[in-house]
């Protein structure tokens, strides 16, 4: 018997919203902070899909013996992959897993196993298509699938649902910044294979003070073009945390006079910019370090292994706060983990 899916069928997508719909038609998810994944298994084959539709199986092997363990012959599921480390999901140990050496990717999946999180059925352990069914019925048919083939095994988790706004809130007072977000999807909808109706996702909204331990020229024009960011930790040592580079075009000129004023070495006392690389020119590896007097506030949407993930939002100057303020405990706080949530 084979499947009643393709290996290249398409997940569902998610629309970016700033504010999740109200009603009775919709139910709530945690955002996870990981892999998008859809788990296909046919017998001993198990095969693991990205949402862009390359295979993963290579990358996480233990995930694929894990899935190939589960009492069902059968299944298509959608989920997450995750890493966990010290207690809360890594995406840079997930990422770690992405290596072309197969050796290295077995002592990760030894010494860190990764996990999958579902929170949809599409084939059930019948071989059975459930696409056509309203997201209410594949939800039924979810938790049954995971209490019955999945009992005992730790990896395989069942993410929470609710239709209650109260619950998500619940979510975000329990473990704050250890929620990536919320998704929010129709429950009478069939699933939507490779189109963004019937499912919105907010993400949370982040911010932080940090000091401006230095700037690099823009690649054209002596005009600023990012201000490097820096936050203090316990012993007071300044760390390169990550750069904002959306400076308004207006502001350039006279925020770079400003700055070429403040230029003092070291600019960061602890860990400090890195030097060229093969992504880097030898221009835009260079930076100029400043003196400790500029605080400025940014948004982000990601805090992990010492620094920002991605380039973080400009909101506004601080002039009301002192740099000794900006330690790293603000970002470290909120790192709760989202673990928590899962049963």
């Amino acid at each position: 018997m084979t499947l009643s899916l393709k290996r290249g069928y398409a997940p569902m997508e998610a629309k970016l919203v700033d504010e999740l719909p109200t009603g009775d038609e919709w139910q709530y998810e945690p955002k996870w902070d990981g892999f998008r994944c859809l788990a296909f298994r046919d017998g001993d084959k198990v095969d693991l899909m990205s949402k862009a539709g390359k295979p993963l199986g290579r990358y996480f092997p233990d995930v694929v013996e894990m899935l190939r363990a589960l009492k069902a012959p059968r299944f298509v599921l959608d989920g997450e992959i995750v890493v966990v480390a010290d207690g809360t999901i890594s995406f840079d140990d997930l990422l770690l897993r992405i290596h072309p050496a197969a050796s290295r990717v077995a002592l990760l999946a030894k010494e860190s196993p990764a996990s999958f999180i579902a929170f949809d059925l599409l084939v059930d352990a019948r071989g059975k298509s459930l696409v056509a069914l309203p997201l209410e019925e594949r939800r039924v048919a979810l938790e049954k699938f995971v209490a019955s083939a999945a009992k005992g095994v730790k990896r395989l988790k069942l993410s929470p649902s609710t239709t209650s706004m109260a619950t998500v809130k619940k979510w975000f007072r329990s473990v704050g910044g250890g929620l990536d977000g919320v998704v929010a999807k129709r429950r009478d909808l069939p699933y939507q294979s490779g189109n963004r109706s019937g499912m919105e996702k907010m993400k949370q909204m982040r911010t932080a003070e940090c000091v401006v331990g230095g700037f690099r020229y823009a690649s054209k024009g002596k005009v600023v073009g990012s201000l490097l960011l820096g936050l203090y930790d316990a012993g007071g040592l300044l760390h390169h945390v990550g750069f904002t580079s959306n400076i308004p075009a207006e502001e350039k000129k006279p925020l770079t006079a400003k700055l070429e004023k403040l230029v003092k070495a070291p600019g960061f006392t602890g860990q400090a910019p890195g030097g060229p690389s093969r992504w880097s020119t030898a221009r835009s590896a260079e930076w100029q370090p400043l003196a400790p007097k500029l605080v400025v506030e940014v948004q982000y949407d990601h805090f992990s292994g010492g620094r920002f993930r991605h380039g973080t939002s400009f909101l506004r100057w601080r002039p009301d706060k002192a740099p000794g303020q900006c330690t790293i405990e603000q970002v470290e706080s909120e790192n709760r983990s989202a673990l928590k949530l899962l049963r």
